[in-house]
């Protein structure tokens, strides 16, 4: 709304409050007419007039004025004998009032136990019985409880008097924020300081989940201590997705039509009623500095419409212009806070506590300073004798200062550097390959820094003639450094100092053997290990050329963002090595161990989740995801990027959630390969955006050159483009690189199959044989092979053994989907006795949403509705947020359904939401190998049932253009007898005879019983 919108409401509104309440409604359609916007914002801010009071800044406060006038007119005040000074409430003594607000009384008392003076707050008496009220007293026990941070008021505990409750927290002496803002302006280090705090209190609290929503002065307490306490959450309010930290419902707290929090220090999108996040608070916390600033506030206005007003399209003057003390530095601050625009605002509280800190940082630095009074001539010698020492001191101090801050950075955003494994000589241990694997932790929270990845490191061991598993000493590591072309070698040390530990770290340019940066800690206990390596971390960051700002954001402390524990931190280290040298399933006993150790380890539990889901084993994959996600807090800021974008692509499905994380991750970390190589094989193929995939795989491959899996994604992304060439070439590069890794043969493998080379395919069988988990994954396309040339029976032998093999190995899912694909062939190829035995056996091994859904679709397709009806619903139940459920196993499943009813136009009605993602691999065909293109197919059933053959045509011609996204899946060769039926349909039998000739080709030498088959041979013949 402009500012001329704004005159016209404030101007009638103004109008209406001047007329009798019984005239106000009639005067006000008349005044505006045919103006139903104008009439429904002038409405909207009368009720918020009528309810919280233009000239009150908190709703609340004007409804204890109202009620406490109506009990001062009826003589119903509170009694000095109701008083509770005197009285022991609990445990605790009440001694005085300390004072009183709309919405609290506060009492001084003290806890007999403990022998500690403390507050409690009781509500007014006026609205002890208020629900409304009672129940914001309530939210601000709760949220405030819920947080533990040296700047928010302490809740120690609610207790209860006369049936109300009575918050008992923290005594605080000193003045509120508003107090002291009434002296003047604050000076720049209390402003930094408030800033500093507060920032930092409310970075825990977003944590939780938790908003403010009413950051003001008032709610500001200035300890005797210097310390800043948030205090009032009363009207905080979680965030969505959060789990909730506030029990009462946030519009049992709410007036019709009123705004919760003050106007004065309100966000734009509170203004406007929007839904708010911790950006809001952030905003609050903006204008509050610059009052605190300036003494003034930034926007102004005579009554509740032209503040909002002013909040919504005003700005301020910059905070140095009014108070020209303060540093240039404040202003870049606060106006960032104040954006009108949340997009450009700070994102993270975290990253305005980063910005208050450089720059207290800055005006905390030694500075030289001169007199501009001369000194008297009598003397001067003699002085200059005593004084020159000290200002040639201060002159040195002052030179290094600005040398070492003004230093050439030793270090790019280009360089990448080689951590070798610590030295350890204490003989413990517990420190071997634990030191270096926290060291990574630490160091790749930088977005700025860069490690050489664990695959380019074994790689170049390989090139060095020296095992994979090598241990990295200095010499070894600085070899690493020189063949990769990095820019140094960074190794470390711990010993023994008497009852002590010392750490060093050291980075040396591994050409030169120049040292760039030395590092030492002493520490008296092994407990403090973990956080000597944080600061040897961050320091190091710095002093190679890491800016502040990003230190200051992405430095989790080690204990908190792996453990505490230094042997679930080991643990966690083994499992990371022998994953590198000998797969996943080698590695999950030492995963387990970490989370037993530490059952709050985020990291191991991720760790876990990916080892079991790279195994075929979903659920258990699904689970500990799950567990990581809960705890994710307890992780670095990269960590966390990657627990929230693999719990949304594969534990909930939801592939939108997903690409938007990677997207803030890969922005986040510039440097890091993982989020594109997210994006490229597990998101944009669901969403059926291929073109998208290959550019996140080049991206990948541009930042981890030595990395196969993007080789692997680029490939597959343009088999699915239907670009062979360029499958072949992303083949071709890797092997280049000597990289070879499963899926890449699997690649060679399809790429072959689909050029129709039997030798190529197998020449990858024979070089995959005794390889661990190579055979298996060659061996299961081997078995699609089979079946899309009709051998059936050498097919499913093949599965089933592979089936029994992994039951022996106690993979219960993955033998589940080998049985799924039994299922699903029997299915599609006309054998319904057979197929629904397949089905059941898989179900009885596992229910993981794959296995239920190729079950639920091969018993449609064999007849067997009402199974396949009860498997959809359970998936839609279970999943309701993942894409490949919503968008393509549901309707395919109930699509099939409508045609056993015979519905044809209800299958085409249900697939209609499937359009959009239809071309897409859903997670089906990426874990298991089936179930791309499935609802074309099914569409093109709809459309033979329904007698419409063009457009079946169509659909079956859909599937046979895009090879490279079915590869060897058998809807790829049905499909083709299914386009003769559509031709023949439309009494195109020229076109007919072609398609079927095409099956039969395909089929010459397939099992002679398949019921499919012999259909297709007698309708070809009725052609003739």
């Amino acid at each position: 709304m402009d500012s001329e919108r704004w005159k016209q409401v404030d101007g009638l509104l103004q109008a209406v409050l001047e007329r009798p309440p019984e005239e106000r409604d009639a005067f006000l359609r008349n005044a505006c007419g045919a103006d139903e916007d104008l009439e429904r914002e002038v409405r909207s801010l009368l009720t918020a007039q009528q309810q919280a009071g233009s000239f009150l800044e908190n709703p609340a406060i004007e409804e204890a004025a109202r009620s406490l006038a109506q009990q001062q007119k009826t003589g119903n005040q509170r009694q000095p004998d109701d008083s509770p000074i005197g009285r022991t409430i609990s445990h605790y003594r009440v001694i005085g009032k300390l004072g009183a607000g709309g919405m609290g009384v506060v009492y001084e008392a003290e806890d007999i136990r403990l022998n500690r003076r403390v507050a409690l707050k009781f509500l007014p008496e006026n609205l002890a019985h208020d629900p409304k009220a009672l129940q914001r007293f309530k939210r601000e026990a709760y949220a405030a409880s819920s947080l533990n941070h040296a700047s928010i008021c302490t809740i120690y505990e609610v207790e209860e008097h006369d049936g109300q409750p009575v918050i008992v927290m923290e005594l605080l002496e000193g003045e509120s924020l508003k107090e002291r803002i009434r002296k003047g302006p604050l000076s720049t280090d209390e402003i930094l300081d408030l800033g500093i705090q507060t920032s930092d209190a409310l970075t825990a609290a977003h944590a939780k989940g938790i908003i403010h929503r009413d950051i003001k002065p008032a709610n500001i307490f200035v300890a005797s201590s210097e310390r800043v306490k948030i205090l009032d959450f009363g009207l905080a309010k979680a965030v969505p997705g959060h789990r909730p930290e506030i029990a009462p419902d946030e519009e049992s707290l709410t007036l019709e039509g009123v705004i919760p929090g003050t106007t004065a220090y309100m966000s734009p999108e509170q203004v406007r009623g929007e839904e708010i996040d911790g950006r809001s608070d952030l905003f609050s916390l903006g204008v509050v500095l610059y009052e605190a600033a300036t003494g003034k506030r930034p926007f102004l206005g005579k009554n509740r419409v032209l503040m909002m007003n002013a909040i919504l399209n005003e700005k301020p003057p910059s905070p140095s212009r009014v108070n020209e003390e303060l540093p240039a530095g404040i202003d870049g601050i606060i106006v960032k806070a104040l954006a009108k625009d949340r997009e450009q605002r700070y994102q993270e509280a975290s990253e305005m506590r980063a910005d208050l800190r450089a720059l207290k940082r800055e005006t905390d630095s030694p500075r030289v300073t001169t007199s501009e009074k001369r000194a008297p001539a009598i003397g001067v010698a003699r002085r200059w004798k005593a004084i020159a020492p000290a200002a040639g001191a201060v002159l040195l101090l002052s030179a290094g200062f600005y040398f070492y801050f003004h230093r050439t950075p030793s270090l790019t955003n280009k360089d990448t550097i080689v951590l070798a494994d610590f030295t350890n000589t204490t003989g413990d241990p517990v420190f071997d390959g634990t030191l270096r694997q926290g060291m990574a932790v630490q160091l790749e929270q930088s977005p700025f820094l860069s490690l050489v990845s664990e695959e380019r490191i074994q790689q170049t061991l390989r090139l060095m003639g020296q095992p994979t598993d090598s241990r990295l000493t200095p010499e070894i590591a600085r070899e690493v450094c020189e063949r990769t072309a990095s820019a140094a070698v960074l190794d470390g040390s711990i010993a023994n100092l008497g009852s002590q530990y010392v750490l060093g770290l050291r980075a040396k340019n591994c050409r030169t053997g120049d040292i760039l940066d030395e590092e030492q800690v002493e520490v008296a206990r092994k407990e403090d290990v973990l956080n000597a390596l944080t600061e040897i971390a961050s320091k190091f960051r710095t002093r190679v050329g890491e800016s502040l700002a990003t230190v200051e954001r992405h430095d989790t402390p080690l204990a908190e963002a792996t453990t505490p524990s230094l042997e679930a931190l080991k643990a966690y280290s083994m499992g990371w090595k022998v994953t590198a040298s000998q797969g996943g399933d080698t590695a999950v006993p030492f995963f387990k161990h970490a989370v037993e150790i530490d059952p709050r380890f985020a990291a191991a539990y991720a760790s876990l989740g990916l080892m079991y889901g790279s195994m075929g084993e979903t659920e258990l994959g699904t689970g500990n995801i799950r567990k990581a996600y809960e705890l994710r807090d307890r992780a670095s800021d990269k960590e966390r990027f990657f627990i929230t974008a693999y719990y949304d692509g594969r534990a909930t499905g939801n592939q939108e959630k997903a690409r938007q994380t990677c997207e803030a991750w890969a922005q986040a970390y510039p440097r890091e390969s993982m989020p594109h190589s997210f994006l490229a094989g597990f998101i944009y193929p669901v969403l059926g955006e291929y073109e998208r995939a290959a550019e996140e795989a080049q991206k990948a491959i541009e930042l981890a050159p030595d990395f196969g899996v993007g080789y692997a994604h680029l490939g597959y992304s343009s088999l699915s483009l239907d670009r062979l060439g360029a499958a072949e070439d992303a083949v071709r590069r890797a092997s280049e690189r000597k990289i070879e890794i499963p899926l890449l043969a699997l690649l060679r493998y399809d790429i072959a199959f689909l050029k129709g080379d039997s030798g190529g395919m197998q020449r990858e069988v024979a070089a995959a044989h005794g390889k661990s988990g190579a055979e298996e994954l060659i061996s299961d396309h081997q078995a699609f092979a089979l079946a899309y040339a009709g051998h059936l029976q050498e097919a499913t032998k093949m599965l089933r053994r592979a089936s029994d093999l992994a039951q022996q190995a106690a993979h219960r899912e993955k033998a589940a989907s080998f049985e799924t694909r039994v299922a699903l062939w029997e299915a599609f190829y006309g054998s319904a006795p057979t197929a629904k035995p397949a089905a059941t056996a898989a179900l009885a091994l596992a229910k993981n949403r794959e296995v239920q859904y190729g079950a639920a679709f091969a018993l449609a397709i064999a007849g067997d509705s009402s199974q396949a009806q009860t498997l959809a619903n359970d998936l839609e139940s279970s999943f309701p947020e993942d894409t490949s459920v919503k968008f393509n196993y549901l309707p395919t499943v109930r699509a099939f359904l409508a045609l056993n009813y015979g519905d044809p136009a209800k299958a085409i009605e249900l697939l209609q939401v499937a359009a959009p993602y239809e071309l897409g691999q859903p997670r089906s065909s990426q874990t298991s190998f089936f179930g791309a293109l499935y609802p074309v197919y099914v569409r093109g059933q709809a459309y033979l049932a329904a007698r419409r053959g063009a457009e079946a045509a169509r659909e079956f011609q859909k599937i046979l253009d895009h090879p490279g996204i079915t590869v060897g899946d058998p809807i790829g060769v049905v499909a083709h007898l299914q386009l003769g039926r559509a031709y023949a349909l439309q009494n195109d039998t020229s076109k007919a005879k072609a398609a079927y000739q095409d099956f039969l080709t395909l089929w010459k030498d397939a099992d002679p019983d398949i019921p499919i088959l012999k259909q297709a041979k007698a309708e070809y013949t009725k052609l003739q």
